[in-house]
């Protein structure tokens, strides 16, 4: 079930309604199926959960390397706990900011995207989005990503700006 939430310091969070003048709203935020459904399985992650989705989560980030790597197509993995993302173009720097990740090679994603999409992988739609995995990401799943990679990465190879 989609979720929306976010936070922060507070001194950034009080410019926030009701307390500040910045509006935030979206779809699914406050909706009360979306916060019980959130709830729900907030209480079902244990420890072993999120020891999956991390191990996971390092394991498809290393193999989305490896077939890069093999493919000749420079990149670098940033991470944010089990949450990643792929930066085309950036071994020498990784990205840090803004304009790093605004001067990356975001061309080599479209097909790279679309050739995971074909084998029946979805990813995130904008190279600028991060990769989540979930404790439903089980072998099965895990090796049909691993599957596609090869042929993702040679089409991201094979494309020019």
């Amino acid at each position: 079930m989609p979720v929306a939430a976010l936070g922060g310091r507070a001194d950034v969070m009080d410019h926030l309604a009701p307390l500040g003048p910045v509006y935030q709203a979206g779809t699914l935020s406050g909706n009360p199926i979306a916060m019980a459904a959130g709830v729900a399985t907030l209480k079902a992650a244990t420890a072993e959960v999120y020891a999956t989705v991390d191990s996971r989560s390092a394991e498809l980030s290393a193999a989305v390397t490896a077939e890069l790597d093999k493919a000749g197509v420079d990149h670098s993995i940033q991470r944010a706990g089990s949450l990643f993302s792929v930066a085309f173009g950036t071994s020498a720097t990784g990205v840090h900011n803004y304009e790093q990740a605004q001067a990356q090679e975001s061309f080599r994603y479209r097909p790279f995207f679309h050739s995971m999409l074909e084998s029946g992988v979805y990813l995130p739609p904008s190279v600028f989005e991060a990769w989540f995995l979930s404790g439903a990401h089980d072998d099965a799943a895990m090796e049909r990503i691993y599957a596609a990679l090869p042929a993702a990465a040679k089409a991201a190879a094979g494309t020019r700006p």
